[in-house]
């Protein structure tokens, strides 16, 4: 059989190559419905999110960023230079952000604390929060939505924790240094939710994604 040039095998496409150019990462009570679809089949724009889910707001220009620790143990062998089996042990994503508004869903974050029945004072308006000697793990349910935009529309990825805790806090600078906010940096890690058996869902959609089903490779189901 004859061969080919390269050309006739390559398959690169522009259109196929995605930036987040918006999004938001929305959080919400545990006790929120989780998030089971991204669009509205109507005309597969965003569908309206379920009850208590509060947009963080404006973050970093570092924009938000996913991390994934995977751990495995390796069984090796005399005689083999290469592991004979491997098995991942761990497996969690993260997401990682500075938040640059200042507001209750934000500080909430990176206290710690129990915003839900927070009040301001009611003459002076002022805000107190205690830092607790033995803070509780504080669960919530996370949705980070990516948009980007094709030539048939809006195209959106998005990532939701069904169960997220706050696992780290990186430092908070007070300066009056004109480009650098106060920011409320945190990691929240995935947990397994043992109702819906999961850590993470993926979702994709919009007008412009279901224009390059084919092109992507996707088969999309019939009606």
């Amino acid at each position: 059989m004859a061969g080919t040039v390269y050309d006739d095998l390559k398959s690169k496409k522009t259109e196929l190559v995605r930036k987040a150019l918006d999004g938001s990462a929305f959080l919400a009570p545990i006790s929120s419905d989780p998030i089971d679809v991204l669009t509205d089949p109507t005309d597969m724009l965003l569908a309206a999110l379920p009850e208590g889910y509060d947009d963080l707001g404006y973050v970093s220009t570092d924009g938000f960023s996913f991390g994934r620790e995977v751990e495995q143990a390796d069984i090796r062998a005399h005689g083999a230079t290469d592991a004979v089996r491997s098995d991942i042990t761990a497996d969690s994503s993260t997401l990682t952000v500075q938040c640059i508004e200042t507001k209750l869903n934000t500080i909430g974050l990176y206290t710690g604390a129990d915003v839900s029945a927070l009040e301001a004072d009611a003459t002076s308006g002022e805000l107190v929060i205690d830092k607790p000697s033995r803070p509780r793990g504080q669960y919530y349910r996370l949705l980070k939505v990516s948009v980007d935009l094709g030539d048939d529309g809006e195209i959106y990825i998005a990532r939701f924790f069904p169960r997220a805790k706050v696992t780290n806090f990186d430092e908070q600078a007070f300066t009056s240094d004109g480009e650098t906010p106060i920011t409320w940096p945190v990691t929240l890690t995935a947990f397994t939710d043992s109702t819906l058996g999961f850590s993470e869902r993926w979702l994709f959609g919009g007008p412009g994604w279901t224009a390059l089903l084919t092109d992507m490779g996707i088969t999309q189901a019939t009606p």
